[in-house]
């Protein structure tokens, strides 16, 4: 890994069959630690029961309301600074309960890749 400052670029947002919008902030082979991705949920809707294989993941709430779903825990209501901690194979989805977009960060550990995605539901 070298040193850098990544820009973000809006125009790389892209629609995840997770019902979710995603905009990869940090994922590269160059750095196979960590990936860091903000997520847009829009008004009402849940995303896709899902599990990652062999991945940490962090929600970082930045902004809206949310009620998130992991493993056997009751549902629990989530805001801006709330960290929701994931661990590998751990049944998850979240439902934005407000009015507003849901934006959130996404970090995984080791980096998201498309093949550690498995859908439940």
């Amino acid at each position: 890994m070298q040193a850098q400052i990544l820009k973000a670029n809006e125009a790389e947002e892209y629609y995840f069959e997770e019902d979710c919008f995603i905009l990869e902030l940090s994922n590269s082979p160059a750095d196979p630690d960590v990936s860091i991705a903000r997520v847009r949920v829009m008004p009402g809707v849940t995303t896709k029961l899902h599990r990652l294989k062999g991945v940490i993941e962090r929600y970082v709430i930045l902004s809206g309301s949310a009620e998130v779903e992991i493993a056997e825990l009751p549902p629990q209501p989530v805001s801006a600074g709330d960290v929701v901690l994931i661990p590998p194979l751990c049944p998850q989805r979240i439902t934005n309960t407000g009015a507003e977009e849901l934006i959130f960060l996404a970090v995984c550990s080791p980096r998201f890749t498309k093949n550690v995605y498995e859908q439940i539901d």
